[in-house]
């Protein structure tokens, strides 16, 4: 077997002033996070970057079984302040149930929650107030066929300001399973921070750039308290191969050593790698050319320095998953409340005591 080429990476964080654990030192400072010309409306709202659009007698959103002119878009979604994405259907449709009770929201009497997309038998999205929940499958191809439609979604849907954030599962590098990972910076298999797609013929590179505020808000929000867990920030690598392109030695072709998958590794660890996943570049540089501020926060199932298979007991893993949910849930919370939304949302329930209800629920469900 030929020993595979690594790549010569640099030991030196791109910054070179902040570790996994989101510690800078005292010049570490952060840019306010600006949209690019000509993303935005005065009003906040979401302005395309693409003149054909405005030219069509209606715009199908073809993978979310939507479109403007045989939905009323604003009336729909205009409310729409965080846009929630997950791999799976039924992880956002556990994640829309879940923030419903967080932020207090009601159904009306009779109704349940409807997954807006089911006839595109692509995506799931289930609208919970001002939260939208929705699935956007496995890879940069699927997640970019979703964001260019969502992109467009707030657009005709008027939403002013909206946030979008990724709520995924990674493999750790460093880092022991069950830990939550915020990206600070997104980077692709070659450790550039930028997102590479051919258009007509032509390579384009997109700056793959997320909120590094919003991330760092995100950290301010674990609880070294309540959570029985780490969470740290850090650099994501985004590869486009779940097998051969993030090392493993476990996929149906393997060209390199287990000494050079070890070698390569610890070059990504050095570097500031903290994750591997499937989708942040993408998800990075899209939001960031719609001037949407980002996020992504994603769980580790293990730490490749100590293996390559997931081997973690199913209900461990349904536990760990839920773990960037409830960060998630704490900035949604506060920006409701900052909005005055979140008291308006839950005014208008019959939970007096969130707490106290969910102590019934708990016992309640013992004697199921």
């Amino acid at each position: 077997m030929s020993a595979a080429k690594i790549p010569r990476l640099s030991n030196k964080s791109s910054n070179g002033n902040t570790d996994a654990n989101g510690n800078g030192n005292k010049s570490d400072e952060i840019e306010d996070w600006v949209p690019e010309d000509g993303t935005r409306y005065p009003d906040g709202t979401v302005k395309l970057r693409n003149p054909n659009i405005e030219l069509m007698d209606q715009d199908i959103l073809y993978h979310l079984a939507l479109g403007s002119g045989s939905h009323d878009l604003q009336e729909m979604f205009g409310d729409v302040k965080f846009v929630c994405m997950g791999g799976t259907p039924k992880r956002m449709e556990t994640f829309a149930h879940y923030i419903m009770g967080e932020i207090g929201y009601k159904l009306p009497a009779g109704t349940q929650l409807q997954d807006i997309s089911a006839f595109s038998y692509r995506y799931s999205m289930y609208k919970v107030g001002p939260v939208l929940s929705i699935s956007h499958g496995m890879g940069v191809p699927s997640v970019g066929i979703l964001l260019h439609e969502m992109i467009k979604l707030m657009y005709h849907a008027k939403c002013k300001d909206p946030i979008f954030i990724r709520i995924g599962t990674c493999g750790g590098i460093g880092v022991e399973g069950g830990t939550v990972v915020i990206t600070e910076e997104a980077v692709d298999g070659l450790l550039r921070n930028t997102y590479e797609l051919s258009i007509l013929g032509q390579v384009v590179h997109r700056p793959a750039k997320l909120d590094k505020r919003l991330a760092r808000e995100l950290k301010s929000l674990a609880d070294p308290d309540e959570d029985p867990y780490e969470t740290v920030i850090g650099k994501t690598m985004c590869t486009h191969d779940f097998y051969e392109g993030q090392g493993r030695l476990d996929g149906a072709f393997c060209d390199f050593t287990e000494s050079d998958k070890m070698g390569y590794l610890n070059k990504l660890h050095d570097f500031g790698v903290v994750n591997i996943e499937m989708e942040s570049t993408i998800f990075a540089a899209l939001t960031h050319h719609a001037g949407i501020r980002a996020a992504v926060v994603c769980v580790t199932l293990l730490d490749r320095l100590k293996g390559d298979q997931v081997n973690t007991p199913k209900e461990v893993m349904n536990e760990w998953q839920k773990r960037p949910q409830f960060l998630v849930s704490r900035l949604i919370k506060k920006h409701l409340a900052q909005g005055g939304q979140l008291k308006t949302l839950v005014s208008h329930g019959s939970i007096r005591s969130p707490r106290r209800f969910k102590l019934v629920q708990q016992e309640s469900e013992a004697h199921e």
